[in-house]
């Protein structure tokens, strides 16, 4: 982020004013920088304005809007701060799991939304720090695997033990200053290639 200062795509999809929550937001010391009555599209719009937070004021988040959310937080995640009279337990659930950092049910009032968020942006953060977490052990896994496969596939070639093999792919890698797995996806292709 590069000010203090949170820029935010507001999103009013109630009958009631965009006017009085962008006031309300302006008020509290963040910037607007695009305001829409309309949730469709709501990926492509974030991409146009890239806010550091959106803000979804609905009356109740339905099917639309929980589709939307879940675009933007697999496409361009953002933090998500959702303002509802939907006191559902139901839907909460829904809208957290589809992404939304901050479910706020009730009124808006100006000296609330710092601390709402605040909490959505280090919500965000976490989950941010998490997801990466899992995509990494997820990446070691599937890398560990493809390297047992190739490994597998020395033994056999070169009649070999798996320390032996294991041994042969990393002074390959030392030698070429690669990554076991560049080495492991070598060994891989060249044995499809040979039709082992």
């Amino acid at each position: 982020m590069q000010s203090d200062v949170l820029r935010i795509l507001l999103v009013d999809d109630t009958p009631k004013k965009v006017g009085r929550l962008r006031s309300a937001l302006v008020d509290a010391g963040f910037e607007v920088i695009d305001a829409c009555s309309s949730i469709i599209d709501l990926p492509e719009r974030v991409e146009t304005v890239r806010p550091d937070v959106v803000l979804i004021d609905t009356d109740s988040p339905g099917r639309d809007v929980m589709e939307q959310v879940v675009l933007v937080s697999r496409d361009r995640p953002r933090p998500i701060v959702l303002f509802t009279d939907d006191d559902d337990p139901n839907t909460m659930r829904q809208a957290i799991g589809a992404g939304v950092s901050a479910y706020i049910v009730e009124g808006i009032h100006a000296r609330r939304l710092k601390p709402i968020l605040d909490v959505a942006m280090a919500r965000f953060e976490s989950d941010q720090a998490l997801r990466a977490q899992l995509h990494a052990r997820d990446q070691q896994l599937a890398e560990r695997k493809r390297i047992e496969l190739a490994k597998g596939m020395l033994m056999k070639l070169r009649e070999c033990n798996e320390e032996e093999a294991y041994t042969l792919m990393r002074r390959q890698a030392m030698s070429r200053q690669q990554k076991l797995i560049q080495v492991a996806e070598q060994i891989i292709a060249m044995n499809e290639l040979l039709g082992h």
